[in-house]
């Protein structure tokens, strides 16, 4: 108790030790109670990040940084008004689709289920079997009334996407155009004792930078890809499909693991166990692994490497405490945790032990 006890009066007797847990904890108050009402803020630096990635690309042309604000701004409003207006309309359609169809997948399936106790009398009996297709049934019927309560609340969401639509661009343009402005103006209110803060900010500020913007392209290349395979294939689907592929990317390992269940699902319902549903399986098998083992590490070369185990319990944990912001932000939260732990000042005997 006596070294605990020493330690931490050692540690909170620098300032910048002091200031920077303050930080910390202020940060987590923010997010914690307000994170919801700041949803767009949050979302415009996050946005903000990744194109003012472009924008430092695009300075090798000499221009202005006011003109590469507006050119990448105009540009990336382009491409929202081409997913707003071109994807949307097309995943909502097939989503419907996927909809109706769920009666008859059902009648497939249960038929199928039916046929168990006849091929496998030694594992499935017909008391278990009617047991399954029971509980699947309750299970549909409560994902049913939930899907009736979220509608119910379809005027307060619209309220929302208006205010996103409204706000969002306007916070990205002013986060890009006077971001010099406001990082001057944090300086000056911060304290000047706060260069553990400023190290810790600027190992922070680099990795995710780098993940958000390679994240992004990601994204975009596995959808890319699902797509042209899956609809090469003949898959029912294949946008919404390759799109729900696209954005598992964002939770690692758990999202690839998520998704493959609608993928398999449906090529089986509209292929059965034929060549047709082992060539789709092998194709997206193969996009998989060449996503984790060929482009995430080009992607993400410059990313302090995380191990698996410490991915997996950042996504556990902090999508436990923010829910579905922290889990698509689990790997940024632990960079941030791993950028302090490597900036925070080491005690005295460590110090020693270090030197010698």
């Amino acid at each position: 108790m006596e070294q605990i006890s020493s330690w931490l009066k050692h540690q909170f007797s620098n300032p910048q030790v002091v200031f920077l847990s303050a930080a910390l904890v202020i940060l987590f108050v923010i997010v914690v109670y307000a994170g919801d009402m700041l949803a767009p803020v949050l979302a415009g630096i996050v946005i903000a990040y990744l194109l003012d990635g472009i924008i430092k690309r695009l300075a090798v042309l000499r221009l202005p940084r006011s003109l590469l604000v507006w050119i990448v701004f105009l540009a990336f409003m382009l491409f929202l008004v081409l997913v707003v207006f071109g994807l949307l309309p097309t995943l909502y359609s097939q989503l419907t689709q996927v909809i109706a169809q769920i009666p008859s997948m059902l009648s497939t399936g249960q038929a199928a289920l039916m046929t168990l106790p006849e091929r496998y009398p030694d594992l499935f009996s017909q008391a278990q079997v009617q047991e399954l297709i029971g509980s699947l049934r309750t299970d549909l019927t409560l994902a049913g009334q939930n899907l009736v309560t979220s509608s119910l609340s379809g005027a307060a969401s619209i309220i929302t996407l208006l205010i996103y639509v409204i706000l969002l661009p306007i916070l990205i343009f002013f986060f890009l155009k006077d971001k010099e402005r406001i990082m001057a103006w944090l300086k000056d209110v911060l304290p000047s004792d706060n260069q553990l803060a400023i190290t810790v900010w600027r190992d922070v500020d680099r990795q995710i930078g780098n993940y958000i913007r390679g994240k992004f392209w990601e994204i975009l290349i596995v959808w890319s890809a699902s797509f042209m395979a899956f609809n090469l294939l003949g898959l029912q689907f294949s946008m919404l499909l390759s799109v729900l592929v696209g954005i598992s990317v964002l939770i690692p390992y758990i999202g690839a693991a998520v998704v493959t269940v609608p993928v398999v699902i449906i090529a089986y319902f509209q292929w059965g166990w034929t060549g047709d549903f082992a060539w789709l399986v092998g194709t997206y098998l193969v996009i998989q692994a060449l996503d984790g083992n060929l482009l995430v590490p080009l992607l993400f070369s410059e990313v302090v490497n995380i191990h698996p185990v410490a991915i997996i319990v950042a996504v556990l944990f902090f999508g436990g405490l923010f829910g579905v912001w922290g889990v698509f932000f689990a790997i940024p939260l632990a960079t941030l945790v791993q950028a302090i732990m490597l900036a925070w000042p080491k005690a005295p005997d460590a110090e020693k032990t270090a030197q010698s």
